[in-house]
């Protein structure tokens, strides 16, 4: 995390030194160059700004840019101010640009981010499932998937019961993702892991109820449709598991 902190913090700097330089160096030329190349010439900056994937970069770069191809490439120069229509349309545009492409910069830093996340979760499990496969305790895979279902669901504890299902009256994750509380279903995109009370996520393997995961969710968990099915396949990992040797070695 520390990683992307400064780089965040070097792509701020940029966004607001690089748009300043820039106009400034094109300065002499304005006489010659049409005002239209100088405003290309600073919506790459912003581009490069705003391939970092962080939104206030791409944004301070965005209004930088426009700003200061108002300030020094438009007349009358060396103030905020554009009597050219031609000019105005073009500040106007480069800020649009610049903020559009930042949004779609911000969207691929998340997805790259979410895939990162979940390739480490599915390699930490694969690593435990040929660990038991090779003769290894099913108490590890159960101990790696509780651990990678506390990081995935934003729990606050996560347990596996051997052989329970419904004690205490919980919530459900149930097998298609959904969630239902008591007797109706429970938006989880919307509200969140139910507050106040402990979700179960079942696990069967070999046609056979084996037991389930009981899951405190931190306040506010709101785990995404994707998160919620990788979780029932960890889930059907350790049933499929404990389901391929009985009785289950739980030390």
């Amino acid at each position: 995390m520390s990683r992307y902190l400064t780089r965040d913090r070097m792509a701020v700097l940029a966004a607001l030194a690089v748009p300043l330089g820039l106009a400034a160096v094109l300065v002499p030329f304005r006489a010659s160059v049409p005002n239209t190349d100088g405003a290309l010439a600073l919506l790459l900056v912003v581009v490069a700004v705003a391939a970092s994937g962080y939104r206030l970069a791409g944004i301070l770069a965005a209004v930088s840019a426009a700003a200061w191809f108002d300030f020094f490439l438009t007349k009358p120069y060396e103030q905020f101010d554009i009597t050219g229509r031609t000019d105005l349309e073009t500040t106007i545009l480069l800020l649009v640009i610049g903020v559009a492409i930042t949004e779609l910069a911000v969207w691929g830093r998340r997805e790259h981010i979410t895939a990162s996340k979940r390739a480490g979760y599915l390699e930490g499990l694969g690593a435990a499932v040929k660990a038991v496969a090779a003769g290894g305790s099913q108490s590890m895979l159960i101990d790696q998937v509780t651990s990678q279902l506390t990081q995935l669901l934003s729990l606050q504890a996560c347990r596996f019961q051997l052989g329970v299902a419904g004690l205490g009256q919980p919530a459900r994750l149930q097998s298609d993702g959904t969630v239902t509380a008591g007797q109706r279903s429970w938006n989880v995109d919307l509200d969140g892991l139910p507050p106040g009370m402990d979700t179960e996520l079942l696990v069967e393997g070999g046609g056979l109820f084996q037991g389930r995961f009981l899951m405190t969710p931190l306040p506010g968990a709101r785990p995404t449709p994707e998160q919620r099915q990788l979780a029932i396949a960890f889930a059907d990992q350790v049933g499929a598991a404990l389901a391929a040797s009985h009785p289950v070695d739980q030390t």
